[in-house]
């Protein structure tokens, strides 16, 4: 999100240099002989910073500044031109937050990818509420990012009276629901099939998938009920694809939750609700740090030695971006997809010797 300070000092920056651009009229001061010129270079600067957001649109704006600055600093008389209509209509989306009014619940947000998620969802103009179990971190965190914008809900997943109650809570609370990201998930014990505990492979199954699909019954109950084309997004993994790459209850928790996705895609496809997948690559968020007594320096580097796209430490914050695309309308027309934010992992085996560097 912006910072309008910050914003407010860049254009008052550009516009006491030749008071080129009027950021609030979308008026550049330009001469009607060079507005041939201004338009094509105008579009060709547009064009670079197209899809750049937040404080990135800003320099868009002081670079296009400048631009025009240079072609007009010879001339003595000016007068004010609008834009021409596509300029000023690129740079209108590229400043729109992506989920402006929309309405989302987000499971297992106290921490993590969730608490990452909806950070970025209020950034991007969004009403969220946030449910966990870790009631102290879930309200810590509604009130760093604002109360006014997040609210915070106990809810235990597997207890499918608490899932309705979350739904009905968010919906008397904003009137509706469009998104909802079904993210609470655990690891589970890290033991072979010899030695596993049925109860706890219960207790994953509980977690992993009976609340995925109890979120979703209830999330849809209420997208159907307000004719709402909404968007369901759920947790998968790495361990979703392939096995080898968690306990056995957790990946078989997680193959269930594509299944899950590709058939309540198939049914709820009828009432224009997508319900697609994110599946990460390991990310040291607080589950996985205490599941291997880890911490989250030590989680990342044991991920990057083992990763197939080298160069960049997988975050919270690169799932949250995948989420954010999934969620907003920019992915109107993705549905009963797995969205695979793992680099590679799972379709790269580099075990060909001539290949390797």
């Amino acid at each position: 999100m912006w910072n309008s300070e910050e914003t407010d000092e860049k254009v008052a920056e550009v516009n006491l240099e030749d008071k080129v651009l009027n950021s609030e009229e979308g008026n550049v001061i330009t001469l009607p002989a060079e507005e041939e010129e201004i338009n094509s270079q105008a579009e060709s600067a547009i064009e670079k910073w197209e899809g750049r957001r937040g404080t990135q649109l800003i320099t868009a704006s002081i670079e296009l500044c400048r631009l025009l600055n240079t072609i007009n600093r010879q001339h003595l008389e000016v007068k004010a031109t609008p834009l021409p209509q596509g300029i000023a209509k690129k740079l209108s989306q590229m400043s729109k937050p992506r989920l402006e009014g929309k309405v989302a619940l987000i499971t297992g947000a106290a921490s993590g990818i969730g608490e990452e998620t909806a950070r970025l969802f209020v950034e991007h103009g969004a009403f969220v509420v946030i449910v966990d179990v870790q009631d102290d971190l879930g309200n810590r965190v509604a009130e760093t990012i604002g109360v006014d914008k997040v609210s915070y809900r106990h809810c235990d997943v597997r207890d499918e009276k608490q899932v309705e109650e979350a739904v009905s809570y968010t919906v008397e609370k904003y009137g509706k629901l469009d998104i909802l990201f079904s993210n609470a998930g655990i690891l589970g014990p890290l033991t072979g099939i010899l030695d596993l505990d049925l109860d706890t492979f219960d207790d994953i199954m509980a977690t992993n998938v009976r609340g995925m699909v109890a979120m979703i019954k209830h999330a849809a109950r209420a997208m159907v009920a307000k004719n709402t084309r909404g968007s369901i997004i759920c947790t998968g993994s790495v361990a979703s694809s392939i096995g080898g790459t968690g306990p056995h209850g957790y990946t078989a928790s997680k193959h269930a939750v594509i299944g899950l996705v590709r058939g309540t895609s198939s049914e709820l496809g009828a009432h224009g609700i997508r319900v697609n997948c994110v599946s990460p690559y390991g990310v040291a968020t607080p589950l996985v740090c205490r599941a291997y007594n880890l911490g989250p320096s030590e989680v990342e580097a044991n991920s990057y030695s083992l990763s197939n796209l080298k160069g960049i430490v997988l975050k919270a914050r690169h799932v949250a971006e995948s989420v954010l695309f999934l969620a907003s309308d920019e992915s109107a027309y993705i549905s009963g997809q797995n969205l695979a934010v793992d680099g590679g992992f799972t379709v790269a085996t580099n075990s060909f010797p001539s290949l390797k560097n």
